[in-house]
């Protein structure tokens, strides 16, 4: 019955992770996987989150289903904290919670498959290999646009802009709003406004990714792109996520908004979101969005918890590893990394590189040279710096 079918190769990131597990050495670093630690290494369970935990488990409130389109305080606290104050009427917004922000991008996927048929999307070069996975498998075709410049370990924003004002009229764009996914380089705002203009001119459906909203200069500065779009009156797609930003990775907390420039179409799209859920997995869990929604609507926990983020941007880390890097390989610039932003960097290093710093220092990293900043802590970054001194110097 299944002889035919072939074996599954592995997501990179993951069998990494299974290989650094199985990895003896005590000294060992994982700087692959996309998961915040402290300064000693340890996955934090935030104080709002206790608090919020400690205040529901005073509830002694049935284990029911949620509606499709999932949990209402916690979806309207989702809207308030993308949108601000300015977040547009009832009748021109569409929000799901959903499973994650892969769940939102596989919700939005489907959707957009199934009243667009034989959809293009274009993504970023490079961007998160999910991405492809996930629209790929909803029927897209996917294509690339320039994103990063290898040579200036930056933004290849010229390439980018022209590529995208160059695209059909319709096409779907995939964008990161922030901490771009693995690079960790970013558009300046002034450079937003020319993509935002050209999405403008163009007629473009932007597709937005939010992993790390507030993990670059602030909640309401890393969403600047999106709303921007918002007071244009530009539909456009936004999954978000809570994974990082509230250390629930396992709760599987995120959203999927839409925006809908004419009045009155929310309404639509909503339930047709709703059954979209239904096609796939019915119903979100409950737990962590009560979580969330507790958290934002309390104003003391709320205060407290953008405090808690702020301590989590990893730019004391990103400080660290350019300052040691800098002086064991004094020849070269490593000031990329301070403009870098989120979890993630980008090195150069190549993957003859990344499998020596494996294999000899038992340091791990992805193999396009993408490292998670964020697994540095002041007890490994100075090894970790000069295992990659020792490889940029061959």
């Amino acid at each position: 019955m299944f002889s035919h079918l072939p074996p599954y190769a592995g997501d990179p990131i993951l069998s990494l992770m299974e290989q650094y597990l199985r990895d003896e050495r005590p000294a060992k670093v994982n700087l692959g996987i996309g998961v915040y630690a402290d300064g000693q290494g340890a996955i934090p369970v935030l104080a709002t989150v206790r608090a919020a935990d400690a205040e529901l488990a005073k509830v002694q409130a049935p284990f029911t289903y949620l509606p499709m389109e999932g949990h209402a305080g916690y979806r309207q606290a989702v809207a308030q904290l993308l949108f601000g104050a300015d977040q547009p009427a009832p009748e021109h917004l569409a929000v799901v919670q959903t499973l994650g922000g892969s769940g939102a991008l596989k919700v939005g996927a489907d959707l957009i498959a199934r009243f667009f048929p034989q959809p293009t999307i274009w993504i970023p070069d490079p961007t998160w290999d999910n991405h492809i996975g996930i629209f790929e498998g909803a029927g897209f075709k996917t294509e690339r646009y320039p994103y990063y410049d290898a040579q200036t370990k930056g933004l290849a924003f010229d390439a980018m802009l022209g590529k995208i004002a160059a695209l059909p009229k319709g096409a779907v764009l995939l964008l990161h709003p922030c901490c771009h996914n693995p690079t960790g380089v970013d558009p300046t705002r002034a450079q937003w406004e020319q993509i935002v203009d050209a999405i403008e001119r163009g007629g473009l459906l932007p597709f937005f990714d939010l992993a790390y909203q507030g993990f670059a200069q602030s909640l309401d500065d890393d969403v600047w792109p999106v709303r921007e779009c918002l007071r244009r009156g530009i539909a456009f797609f936004l999954g978000n996520s809570f994974s990082k930003i509230f250390s629930l990775y396992g709760e599987r907390v995120g959203a999927l908004s839409v925006f809908c420039p004419q009045k009155n179409e929310a309404a639509n799209v909503l339930g047709q979101l709703k059954l979209t859920v239904r096609r796939n997995y019915s119903s979100p869990p409950m737990h962590g969005a009560l979580v969330v929604a507790k958290v934002l609507g309390d104003a003391a926990l709320r205060t407290q918890w953008q405090a808690e983020v702020e301590t989590m941007r990893v730019r004391d880390m990103r400080s660290k590893l350019h300052q040691q890097l800098s002086r064991a390989v004094p020849d070269r610039d490593f000031g990329f990394l301070l403009r870098q932003n989120g979890m993630f960097g980008y090195t150069g290093l190549t993957v003859a590189q990344v499998d020596r710093l494996r294999e000899e220092f038992g340091v791990y990293a992805v193999g396009s040279g993408r490292i998670c900043v964020a697994g540095l802590n002041d007890g490994n970054v100075a090894r970790v710096a000069e295992a990659m001194a020792e490889v940029l110097r061959g």
